[in-house]
């Protein structure tokens, strides 16, 4: 669960018996997809049931999980699945919650850290030029296969009689390759 800066941050969501939940925030009716999205968006809540006032969040999130892996792509694998029922009863039950929370924080921040890098390095920097450059050629090659289409605005016209395009494509593609075998050093 994301971390709230203080108690009053997290969200109160009231679950009747009749399986409705009410976000006390917003004084509306919400779904379990909400639940899920407000837990992407990093938001704080606890779910009671209303009746008994019992903390019944993490039934909640279980659902939630359910739901998620019912709709086809799956996150857990089976294998996983049968190990973490194997640790119900097991005299190491006590430390899997915290192994798993750590393991996941671990995870999170390794991801946070491969995201900034694939950003960083291909953000703004010359690869990106080379990646748009390229695109673009690519799209121009396979419109220019396609019978019936006109170039692209933009696009290089068509060779003509004699090899001037193909010696200018030549350079043009010695050139980047310099650029890169530079950048590579």
């Amino acid at each position: 669960m994301a971390k709230s800066g203080s108690p009053s941050d997290t969200v109160i969501i009231k679950k009747y018996a009749n399986r409705r939940l009410y976000n006390t925030e917003t004084s509306s009716y919400i779904t379990l997809d909400h639940l899920a999205a407000m837990t992407r968006e990093g938001r704080d809540f606890k779910v009671l049931d209303a009746r008994t006032d019992e903390d019944i969040t993490h039934n909640v999130l279980t659902q939630i999980i359910m739901d998620e892996e019912s709709h086809g792509q799956t996150l857990l694998p089976v294998s996983f699945l049968r190990q973490l029922i194997a640790l119900y009863g097991d005299s190491m039950q006590s430390m899997v919650p915290q192994y798993l929370e750590a393991s996941m924080e671990a995870f999170r921040r390794n991801q946070q850290q491969f995201r900034s890098a694939m950003e960083g390095a291909f953000g703004g920097g010359p690869f990106a030029e080379i990646a748009k450059r390229n695109m673009a050629m690519f799209e121009a090659a396979a419109d220019a296969f396609k019978p019936g289409t006109k170039p692209a605005a933009g696009a290089p016209e068509p060779a003509k009689e004699g090899g001037d395009d193909i010696a200018a494509l030549k350079a043009q593609l010695a050139s980047l390759q310099d650029k890169i075998d530079k950048m590579g050093k």
